[in-house]
C-alpha cells in the first residue's frame, strides 16, 4: 500500500470532541517528509535512498522535529503540510544518542507549531494521539503501555523509552500528542510482543520529547551535541538464548576492519562481562570517546578469541549536509 492511499480505521481515529484542546490545529503541526539520499551514502544500503515519514513543527520559524534515520545523509528533503503545501527542507541536525533529527523548512509553512510537553509526567495507562502527516485520517488514539529501557542492535540505548498501543503502522517521525495538546515524543519503531496465550501485541517505541530540550541549543548551533562522540564499532548485535551474538557488521567499519565476524558470541568488553544488549553498548561507551580502543573477548566456532577494535565517530562515516 502506498503511503498516500492508507488511512487509520475510523473507529481508531481520534474524535475532536473527546479532547479539551483544538485537535485539528494540533494535527496541522504534523507534516509529511520525503527524503532522498545519494546512492553512495553510507546508510543507503540499510535505510534506502528514498525515505518517507513525518515530522512535527516545533517553532514558527519552520523548525521540524523528526526521527533521525529519515534524514541521515539526506541530500533533498520535501515537506508537505496537511493542505498539500510543499516546500523544500534542510537536514539541520541529527543526535545519534537520542535518535532525534531536525529539519529546517526553506520556505514559509502555513501551519502552526506544537509546544513541547512534559513527557516525564506520562505514566502507563495515559491516553494520547499518535499522528503521522496527513491529518486526522492518519492519526490513531493510543495509550502508554510501558516506559522502560530500550536497547537497539545498532549501538543504541534509551534509558526510559515510551511504548504505545495500539500501534501506528506508518510510525516513523510521527508525533505523540498528549491530552494537553502538547508534543510528548517522536515515534521511532514498531515492535511486536507476545503474551503467554500466544497473542501478539504491536506497539510503537517513542523517543520522549523531554530528551530534546537539553540538547536543542547545541543542535541548532552545531548540528550535533557539542561533546566528544561516543566510541562506535559498526557492529550489530542481538540477544539469542541468553547470549550476545554479532548479527552483522557495517561495511568497512571498525569491527569489520578488526576481524569481527557475524556469528561471533561476545563474552566480555574490556574484561568485563556483559549482562544484556544495553549492558554491551554501555560497556563500549565507557571505554572513552570515539577513537578509544575497545577490547572484546569473543567465542568463535567453540574457541575463545581476543580482538581489539579501534573505535570511531559514527558521524565521520556519513555524508554531511551541503549547508548548515
Amino acid at each position: 500500500m502506498k503511503r498516500e492511499e492508507w488511512e487509520i480505521p475510523p473507529n481508531l481515529q481520534p474524535d475532536p470532541g473527546d479532547y479539551s484542546f483544538d485537535l485539528e490545529r494540533a494535527l496541522k503541526a504534523v507534516v509529511s517528509l520525503k527524503t532522498y539520499v545519494p546512492v553512495d551514502a553510507f546508510t543507503a544500503n540499510t535505510l534506502g535512498t528514498e525515505r518517507a515519514g513525518s515530522g512535527v513543527i516545533i517553532k514558527e520559524t519552520g523548525l521540524i522535529a523528526t526521527i533521525g534515520y529519515l534524514i541521515t545523509e539526506a541530500e533533498t528533503i520535501w515537506i508537505t503540510t496537511n493542505d498539500g503545501q510543499a516546500v523544500p527542507g534542510h537536514a539541520l541536525a541529527y543526535d545519534q544518542d537520542s535518535g532525534f533529527g531536525l529539519v529546517q523548512a526553506l520556505g514559509k509553512l502555513d501551519a502552526p507549531a506544537l509546544e513541547l510537553g512534559d513527557s516525564d509526567r506520562l505514566k502507563v495507562g495515559d491516553h494520547a494521539v499518535l499522528a503521522a502527516g496527513g491529518g486526522r485520517h492518519h492519526a490513531i488514539e493510543t495509550r502508554i503501555v510501558g516506559r522502560q529501557e530500550f536497547a537497539g542492535y545498532w549501538e543504541y540505548v534509551l534509558d526510559d523509552a515510551l511504548f504505545t498501543a495500539p500501534a501506528h503502522q506508518f510510525w516513523g517521525g510521527g508525533g505523540l500528542i498528549g491530552t494537553d495538546g502538547r508534543l510528548m515524543g517522536i515515534a521511532s519503531l514498531i515492535l511486536q510482543q507476545g503474551d503467554d496465550k500466544g497473542r501478539r501485541l504491536d506497539m510503537n517505541m517513542i523517543v520522549p520529547i523531554g530528551l530534546l530540550a537539553p540538547i536543542l541549543p547545541d543542535l541548532l548551533s552545531y548540528g550535533r551535541v557539542n561533546r566528544p562522540a561516543r566510541p562506535w564499532l559498526g557492529m550489530y548485535a542481538t540477544e539469542s538464548d541468553e547470549a550476545l551474538i554479532v548479527g552483522g557488521l557495517a561495511d568497512n567499519g571498525p569491527a569489520e576492519q578488526a576481524g569481527i565476524r557475524a556469528g561471533d558470541q561476545i563474552l566480555t568488553v574490556n574484561d568485563e562481562e556483559v549482562p544484556d544488549l544495553a549492558g554491551l553498548w554501555r560497556r563500549v561507551w565507557s571505554s572513552g570517546s570515539a577513537g578509544a580502543e575497545v577490547r572484546l573477548r569473543i567465542e568463535r566456532d567453540g574457541s575463545p578469541k581476543r580482538i581489539a577494535i579501534r573505535s570511531a565517530d559514527r558521524a565521520s562515516f556519513l555524508k554531511s549536509p551541503k549547508l548548515h
